[in-house]
């Protein structure tokens, strides 16, 4: 391998991205559109519940009741019904998830000290979002019934007695528990996935169209060479764009980071290296710019989306894609980069996943050159 030849035509694709400025802009912009669109409208947090209120009693124990659910941050009041018929159609129409029955009775049976209870009808279309909103209404009652049963003791002259059993909860890495601080590491490696192996595989397939390609073969050049000068350039692109999603993510979206950057820059080097030699694998196997950025697409975006652990834990995938995952190497940037930002850690806790991305890089590479040295040879 001559450095000469690979400095040349490093040189000849920074030249041609900068003559193409639509493509160079979209490739350092969209990374930053993807990550606004994505981490502003990606949630995981289930708060402000809209919320239906059927009140028949009428009481102010009820009041008191309907009053302890809207003051908290889980459930939004939006209307207040009138009659039992109006809960179906308002439910199916969407205006809310929960709707609550207080029936006719309820205070008197709580002054009573018998059970009182209270209907919740649930939205089950959403099944994650229905099961958090159901425990978030036990909690809610849970926690009336405590001052109920506080207030009697006292009009007795009694005090509650303390429970044998207090539990001091901590949560570590996330202790605010937004969904964001989750979210956004994770959107890092997909998005970075999905358009950088697209620029390798777009770039060689624009030389297969345009012949300068077939001008390529016709020089002594190798096939390592022709791959190295190829990858380089967009490694530099894929430097800068993975350092405007990690900055927007820090800057922006304010979610922390805890860890080295120097860690950092030697992962995404490593995992950059993989995505930009699928794309050039890709571009090997494809026959025009269409059918490349087809494939990278699909090969990149959803695996990386569906596959890498971002949104679905692997654990609870079935064993079948559990097994695929291996060779998703968004799989192992995200753990990377939440051990990063939310943990704090460094590589000797992070080095299994760097290995991993290493092997993937040395395997794909060493593919995509066979394919490229029997173009050269032929």
């Amino acid at each position: 391998m001559k450095i000469r030849r690979v400095k040349a035509l490093t040189k000849k694709e920074f030249v041609q991205m900068t003559r193409d400025v639509r493509s160079l802009l979209g490739g350092l912009f969209i990374p930053l559109l993807m990550i606004f669109l994505y981490g502003y409208a990606l949630s995981l947090d289930v708060d402000r519940i809209p919320t239906l209120v059927l009140d028949e009693d009428r009481s102010p124990v009820s009041r008191e009741f309907i009053s302890r659910m809207g003051d908290s941050r889980y459930f939004s009041i939006v209307r207040y019904m009138e009659r039992q018929g109006e809960i179906d159609p308002a439910l199916a129409r969407g205006e809310a998830l929960v709707a609550i029955v207080v029936p006719v009775g309820f205070s008197a049976r709580v002054k009573l000290g018998l059970p009182a209870p209270v209907q919740a009808v649930f939205d089950g279309s959403d099944s994650n979002t229905a099961t958090i909103a159901i425990g978030y209404l036990k909690a809610v009652a849970a926690g009336f019934d405590m001052a109920l049963q506080e207030k009697r003791l006292r009009r007795a002259g009694l005090k509650m007695v303390d429970m044998p059993l207090e539990g001091r909860i901590r949560v570590w890495f996330n202790p605010e528990l937004k969904s964001r601080n989750f979210i956004v590491p994770g959107l890092t490696a997909v998005i970075m996935m999905s358009i950088t192996c697209l620029f390798t595989a777009l770039s060689v397939s624009r030389e297969k169209e345009t012949g300068t390609m077939e001008q390529l073969f016709a020089t002594p050049i190798t096939s390592g060479e022709l791959l190295l000068g190829k990858l380089l350039p967009y490694l530099a692109l894929g430097l800068v764009d993975m350092a405007l999603v990690v900055g927007a993510g820090v800057l922006i979206f304010g979610v922390p980071f805890r860890g080295s950057y120097l860690a950092l820059l030697l992962a995404a080097l490593i995992f950059l290296t993989c995505t930009l030699s699928w794309g050039l694998f890709i571009s090997v196997i494809s026959k025009n710019q269409l059918q490349a950025s087809q494939i990278a697409m699909i090969s990149g975006l959803l695996p990386s989306f569906l596959l890498s652990g971002f949104i679905y834990p692997i654990e609870n995938m079935p064993v079948v894609l559990q097994a695929i995952t291996v060779i998703v190497p968004a799989r192992y940037f995200v753990e990377i980069l939440k051990g990063l930002f939310l943990q704090g850690v460094g590589l000797s806790v992070l080095w299994p996943q760097i290995v991993a991305l290493v092997i993937y890089a040395f395997v794909v590479l060493n593919i995509a050159g066979r394919r490229f040295k029997k173009r050269l040879q032929s």
